[in-house]
């Protein structure tokens, strides 16, 4: 099969099979006489794998890990397992950060009740001006939520939000 019914197959786009194929995770098909692809149903097991595997938040890197796994069954499968440990693990660190960054945002939002002023007299507006790390700052001001943020990204890691992981 050519490329374009291997990505409706799998319900994506033809560059997303490129994609894949660069990146080493889909085997390299075949090519006919004409230079074109051809890619067999081996081809979608592996791609529908892949993309599972996306759909999971799982990585690049790891999903060639699996990658081999699946092309060596007889492997044990307690590095599998640890790669989805680490993945929930991980995942349990981006809820944590998703939740200090909604309560930045909460905190704020509530540094302005005012309707109908000008956007120079707005508090959002002026917590949006300071520096991350100045302490007039209410939305990173040493909160609970802060704490939280520190604990996930330790003191001498770059400050990020956690919206930009």
């Amino acid at each position: 099969m050519r490329i374009g019914e291997l990505a409706r197959l799998a319900h994506c786009d033809v560059e997303t099979v490129r994609f894949y194929e660069r990146e080493g995770l889909l085997d390299e098909p075949a090519r006919e006489m004409n230079g074109y692809r051809s890619y067999t149903p081996g081809h979608a097991v592996q791609l529908n794998f892949i993309r599972h595997c996306r759909s999971l938040g799982i990585g690049l890197v790891d999903i060639r890990m699996l990658r081999r796994f699946q092309a060596d069954p007889s492997q044990p499968c307690d590095e599998i397992n640890e790669l989805i440990d680490s993945q929930i693990a991980r995942i349990h660190q981006q809820i944590e950060s998703m939740r200090v960054l909604e309560q930045q945002l909460r905190t704020l939002r509530d540094s302005c009740h005012a309707h109908h002023q000008s956007s120079a007299e707005c508090g959002i507006m002026k917590n949006l001006a300071q520096p991350v790390d100045d302490e007039s700052c209410s939305c990173h001001a040493d909160t609970p939520a802060q704490a939280a943020l520190d604990a996930v990204h330790p003191a001498g890691a770059p400050h990020r939000h956690p919206a930009a992981e």
